[in-house]
């Protein structure tokens, strides 16, 4: 008898998740695939209460119940993005996932610890599920794992250009990072991230599916690309109370050496005050400095979220607009607030506003993020800076 059809405890699909959005997309994907394990064998299973849902996909259909599906947390070390994905755990273990916490960068021993910890179960998986398939600790899974059955759920803008990347057949590398040749660490690594991305290139059988709310201009051939439109979400949360006030989200572009901090700052401003916004949403991201200097200079309220933003407003209160500078939220927060009456504003980047270091892409994919949303209200870069 085989492992599988022997042992119910053992997971068949595995998902790997860094960050609190990215478990969250993997929640959104479970409920539109039912996943289900072992709920229609005698006895159930830890999945039995998950009611099936119907697929969304027309295209590349999987069976509806794919067996248990164990979620991998490769824990970060930032407390901010810690606090988040033990609320996320605990949203998972609620809905009958089972949930494993890996210390993956405890010390200089704990990625050989983890990935030794992990590979019988890579081994013995059907389908592999990621949030970030540029990350090098999921890259290395990959090389380990046999499934024929990979999946890539949304972990925002990134996703966008994994897609687009591999379409043309590029190296995976962020948007973000600097163009250029690249470093020591990128070379030492590029087998490994070749290897990557060859596994996410649909052939000989393998079936590779993009689960994202993003808009997709070049699809891979032969890649599944199934629509996130945050069902889940909606039907566990709210609808919210609306304030009559507007809030404001954070981004994390100045930490990312993208934005100056003094022109973000004064951006931050300008707009609040343009348009009456009392409440600033930190991104996890945000650093303590830059987030105390900010309540100083604007006056806003700093709110630091213990869950992701499309679950704090889907659980409100909420103001009436939300404005945003291009990132994830202006697509998915249409998305999880449909219905609401809630208004979306997005500003676009200033290129004056840019680092020397900022890659040379980054105004150009700004601009498209901002471009492709749906649902949203255009405001002009805030030309007072």
């Amino acid at each position: 008898m085989s492992p599988r059809a022997g042992n119910t405890g053992t997971p068949r699909t595995l998902a790997f998740v860094e960050s609190p959005v990215q478990l969250l997309n993997v929640l959104e994907w479970a409920h539109v695939h039912a996943l289900q394990g072992a709920a229609g064998e005698p006895g159930g299973g830890p999945l039995a209460s998950v009611p099936s849902q119907a697929r969304r996909s027309t295209t590349g259909a999987a069976p509806s119940a794919v067996g248990e599906l164990t979620v991998v947390v490769l824990s970060p070390t930032d407390p901010m993005t810690r606090g988040q994905l033990r609320r996320m755990v605990d949203l998972a273990r609620d809905e009958g996932y089972r949930v494993r916490w890996e210390e993956a960068r405890g010390g200089t021993t704990a990625p050989f610890h983890t990935i030794g910890g992990l590979a019988g179960a890579l081994r013995r998986a059907d389908r592999i599920v990621m949030g970030d398939p540029f990350s090098r600790y999921v890259q290395l899974l990959l090389t380990i794992t046999r499934a024929r059955d990979l999946v890539v759920v949304d972990d925002g803008t990134a996703t966008m250009e994994f897609v687009a990347q591999l379409a043309r057949g590029e190296r995976l590398v962020r948007w973000h990072r600097k163009g250029g040749r690249p470093g020591a660490r990128d070379l030492l690594f590029a087998p490994v991230s070749s290897s990557a991305r060859r596994r996410l290139t649909p052939r000989d059988g393998r079936r590779v599916e993009v689960f994202s709310s993003m808009p997709m201009e070049d699809t891979p051939q032969g890649v599944t690309v199934t629509a996130n439109d945050f069902s889940w979400t909606r039907a566990r949360f709210g609808p919210p109370r609306i304030t009559k006030g507007s809030d404001m989200v954070g981004t994390s572009l100045v930490e990312t050496g993208v934005v100056d901090g003094d022109r973000y700052l004064e951006a931050v401003r300008t707009l609040a005050k343009a348009h009456g916004a009392t409440r600033y949403f930190a991104h996890r991201r945000e650093s303590a400095e830059k987030l105390h200097r900010l309540a100083a200079v604007t006056g806003l309220e700093i709110v630091r979220p213990d869950l992701p933003l499309e679950l704090i407003a889907r659980r409100g209160p909420i103001g009436r607009t939300i404005l945003s500078f291009p990132s994830t939220v202006v697509h998915t927060l249409p998305l999880a607030l449909v219905g609401t009456g809630v208004r979306v504003a997005v500003c676009d980047i200033d290129p004056a506003w840019l680092t020397e270091n900022a890659s040379p892409r980054a105004q150009g994919f700004l601009s498209g993020v901002t471009g492709t949303a749906r649902d949203v209200h255009r405001l002009a870069a805030v030309s007072a800076i």
